[in-house]
Order: C-alpha cells, then structure tokens, then sequence
C-alpha cells in the first residue's frame, strides 16, 4: 500500500488542493518498506488526481481539501482521509497503529469528519456563523 501525506515544514499541508510537496510511504505487513518526497506542484485539479494515481497512491491523509478534488480523487479509488493535522511524522504513526482518528489529529474547528460536525456536513453552510463580524 502506498500512502500519500501532503507536507509544509514538516507538518501535514492545510490545504491540499494548494500543497506542493508530498511524502509517499510505502507500506507492507511488516511496516514502513520506502517513502520519498516529491513535488505536487500541478495546479489543475485533474492534473493533480493524474499525479496522485501515476505515483500509485491508494490512501491520501491530507488537511483540507475541496469538494471537486476529494470528488475526483475518491472517483480515482483512493481512499481519502482528510481534515487531519499535525506533525507529518505523528499522523504516518497514529495511520499505522490505526489510532488517526484520534481528536488529537482533527483539523482545529472540525468536530469529526467522520460524523456529525461541520467537518463532517462539507461545506454546507450548517455550521454556525458569527453575526456581526467579518468572519464568513
């Protein structure tokens, strides 16, 4: 299996849709085999899915991500972890023991992508808003 984990100083990018480096790891049973890092710098959202399968990736652990990418690159059939953060190294882990969805590795501000929450509702305008601030 080959995961895919977008980088920027050394922690998980807060947005994939505009990362530019990504660590591929190559796992087996018996754990970590390979990983290197290369350059994700398409900016063409098809472009960057192309990339994503020409590298092999089966599961993508990322931050944010847009409808249209996470859309294109689960249509792809790579599984998609998103709204993670952290220190790259600690996410890779917490994936291999089976704990990253751990509260401690949600993005701030998402409840749980996995169920109620407004990570979880994907944008659809559910979450509370601030009255009265500039904040959207």
């Amino acid at each position: 299996m080959k995961i895919a984990i977008p980088t920027w100083n050394g922690r998980v990018s807060p947005v994939f849709d505009t990362a530019s480096r990504l660590l591929v790891v190559k796992v087996e049973e018996e754990g970590e085999c390979s990983r290197f890092e290369t350059d994700i710098t398409e900016n063409f959202l098809p472009s960057k899915t192309i990339r994503l399968t020409g590298l092999g990736i089966d599961t993508l652990i990322c931050g944010a991500i847009s409808r249209p990418l996470a859309y294109m690159i689960t249509t792809a059939g790579i599984k998609l972890i998103p709204w993670i953060s952290g220190q790259v190294e600690d996410i890779l882990q917490a994936f291999l023991r089976g704990n990253l969805f751990d509260m401690q590795f949600i993005m701030p501000g998402c409840a749980s992508p996995w169920g109620k929450g407004p990570a979880g509702q994907h944008g659809r305008g559910r979450g509370r808003r601030r009255r009265g601030t500039n904040f959207p």
